[in-house]
């Protein structure tokens, strides 16, 4: 919503050739509590008053000599790309309200003035110019906020793969079927997966892994819990044994369902071996 305030702080210019109307107008804004109020009777200075103020609303007579309103409405189009006019016009022809309407003017007053409709239009023009410049100005910051979100987004995404790749040997990720989906590092080496060129086909060697821990990380996985630094194993073929700590966590998507997990891998078989030394 706007305060008062706001549509009455509004920028205006009037252009009458008749210094009487320009006269009286300027008494109906001002008697009405507006007070930025700008005057020519030369509307060959309309363009550059208006490049340089950017008025909120040009109050503008169509019939004036060597240079109508029509001629400064083409002139002001090449300012505003935008499209958008904020011209009420002043005629006393009725076939010129269409014609101005159609090039690009959002209201008319006529003459002989009403003044309480010339208020009346002014009051509403006003309010609606004034919205849109809002909601344009909201936009605006809503882009940048999102422009300034997503750029924090990808750093943040950038600092968590440095770290998980310096923190791991491989960062994976399964979809609710089990099977990778994105995985980071030597997974495959690891894990002893045969796998071929078709995603999705990825299983693991049999009979390598120990049952026991095996299946305690299997059941992590399918009560969906989170598991931090589990450390199983396997018989590798020349006999010896390999050691592996895993970290992961469900994911879920917006609606809160289930798609899968995500995690970090390191094989620590070295550091089992120094242990048991």
């Amino acid at each position: 919503m706007l305060d008062a305030s706001e549509i009455l702080n509004a920028n205006i210019l009037i252009v009458d050739d008749q210094e009487a109307n320009v006269v009286l107008l300027e008494q109906v804004l001002r008697n009405a509590g507006y007070e930025r109020i700008t005057s020519t009777m030369n509307p060959r200075e309309v363009c550059s008053l208006h490049r340089e103020h950017r008025y909120d609303l040009i109050l503008l007579d169509l019939q004036m000599p060597e240079m109508d309103g029509f001629m400064v409405m083409d002139g002001l189009k090449e300012i505003e790309t935008g499209g958008y006019l904020p011209v009420l016009v002043i005629t006393a022809q009725p076939g010129h309200k269409l014609r101005a309407l159609q090039a690009g003017a959002k209201d008319f007053v006529s003459k002989p003035f009403d003044l309480v409709e010339v208020q009346t239009r002014i009051h509403n023009m006003l309010e609606v110019r004034m919205l849109y410049q809002k909601l344009e100005n909201h936009n605006k910051v809503l882009e940048q906020t999102v422009q300034e979100r997503t750029a924090e987004l990808r750093e943040s995404e950038a600092r968590f793969k440095s770290f998980t790749e310096l923190s791991s040997d491989w960062y994976w990720e399964q979809d609710i079927q089990g099977k990778f989906t994105q995985v980071s590092g030597p997974v495959f080496e690891m894990l002893g997966i045969e796998t071929n060129d078709t995603p999705g086909t990825d299983s693991p060697a049999a009979g390598l892994w120990n049952a026991a821990e095996r299946a305690q990380l299997d059941a992590n996985i399918a009560n969906r819990r989170p598991f931090l630094d589990f450390v199983y194993s396997r018989s590798r073929a020349d006999g010896s044994m390999q050691y592996l700590q895993v970290s992961g966590e469900p994911m879920f998507d917006s609606g809160c369902r289930f798609i899968g997990y995500r995690g970090i891998g390191t094989d620590i078989t070295d550091r089992m071996h120094r242990q048991s030394e």
